[in-house]
């Protein structure tokens, strides 16, 4: 049932009940308005929670983003650092080889 179906059969139903009988009409009222109120504090929290998830899936791009360029640079400063010391291609120092 989409928000529409919804909102007509509750529609609906508020006036079927308007046409009951004074003394059964006031209960049941209520329970429509209460039914109609909390309908509108879940719309609205689904709401909150996509915008919440929308923001969540942007910050994980941009990190992604981010963590994809700190890795660039941290390949190109290894090799710049292993061309100054004369050594491309070396991957780490070994000491134990004199």
């Amino acid at each position: 049932m989409n928000e529409n179906e919804f909102q007509q059969k509750l529609g609906d139903l508020i006036s079927q009940i308007g046409k009951l009988p004074e003394g059964e009409r006031g209960s049941l009222e209520k329970l429509a308005v209460e039914t109609q109120n909390r309908h509108e504090k879940v719309k609205k929290t689904i709401d909150e929670l996509q915008e919440s998830l929308d923001y969540l899936r942007l910050s994980i791009k941009y990190l992604v983003f981010d963590l994809e360029a700190t890795r660039r640079e941290n390949t190109y400063l290894r090799k710049l650092i292993e061309t100054q010391n004369g050594r491309p291609g070396a991957d780490h120092d070994n000491t134990d080889d004199r």
